[in-house]
């Protein structure tokens, strides 16, 4: 009897103890399920300027306290959406890595709301040798003639043409090489065309500078924002920079005819002649030995 009651209450405790197990189990995966969220992550590899489509997504759980900033929980809002980065497999898709809605794909997608996208033509030289590469910041160089300034009161010229090397745009940004706009790929590429992201007035300005001249690509850090406050270089200031020689010429410069004359020793110290005496009738006057003569 007694072994009886103690198995009863054996089987009592395991069974106590199994749901006690199930229960717990199931609030902590009530807790689990409450602290996650679903988040659209890229399943394979997405290039700059492609569309996002259901193939390239998975959503997986994601800790609610960890959630990245403007993380896409609905797949219905990456329909028809354009990266205006390249992400890479595993990576969260945020919406500032998403253009706009309605934006179409390719590399107007990349472009800035408020800039332009210009092209120009480069070399192994201008091209900074391949280093100016997609999300990289340049300086725009160009080498032209300067113009002639007049003086209209004078009517006279103060300068003449002469050929002068010049910023004429700051950080500006690399969006593509040729056609390949892809940013994680640092190797260099010497190629034909570099594609700028320029505001409307950068436009203007890049546009004429390489109608007037040559351009050259600058190559700038990064995180340096500062701008340079330069005048240009000449062919005076490149042989002269400290302007020694044009003071040297100032004072071997002769001075001119009056103040020469002025300034001369010799031209201060000569006597001034006297005017001739007026021509008249002259008498010779004799006494005795004497002999004078007198002017009328």
């Amino acid at each position: 009897m007694r072994n009886t009651r103690a198995f009863v209450m054996i089987a009592v405790a395991l069974v106590l103890a199994l749901v006690a197990v199930v229960v717990a189990a199931h609030w902590i995966t009530d807790q689990g399920a409450a602290t996650n969220k679903k988040v659209a992550v890229a399943l394979i590899d997405i290039p700059l300027g492609a569309r996002v489509t259901p193939e390239m997504v998975n959503m997986v759980e994601w800790p609610s306290n960890a959630m990245p900033p403007g993380a896409i929980s609905d797949p219905k809002q990456l329909d028809t959406r354009v990266t205006r980065t390249a992400m890479e497999r595993g990576e969260p898709i945020m919406e500032s890595k998403l253009a706009p809605p309605g934006t179409t794909g390719g590399l107007s997608a990349v472009v800035a709301q408020g800039k332009r996208a210009m092209t120009v033509r480069v070399n192994d030289v201008v091209g900074v040798a391949g280093f100016a590469l997609p999300g990289n910041f340049v300086d725009i160089l160009v080498n032209t003639q300067e113009e002639a300034r007049s003086d209209t009161r004078n009517n006279q010229i103060q300068a003449r043409e002469q050929a002068i090397s010049k910023i004429v745009l700051e950080r500006i940004l690399v969006l593509a090489v040729a056609q390949e706009s892809n940013r994680d790929d640092t190797k260099p590429k010497v190629v034909n065309a570099v594609t700028l992201e320029l505001t409307p007035d950068q436009v203007e300005k890049l546009d004429l500078a390489r109608s007037v001249g040559t351009l050259s690509l600058v190559l700038r850090n990064q995180i340096d924002p500062k701008t340079a406050d330069t005048a240009g270089a000449t062919k005076e200031s490149l042989l002269d920079p400290d302007g020694a020689r044009a003071a040297l010429l100032g004072r071997n410069r002769p001075a001119p005819l009056q103040q020469s004359v002025a300034k001369s020793p010799s031209a201060a110290q000569a006597p001034v002649p006297h005017a001739p005496a007026p021509r008249g009738d002259k008498v010779e006057v004799i006494k005795g030995l004497d002999r004078s003569t007198q002017q009328f």
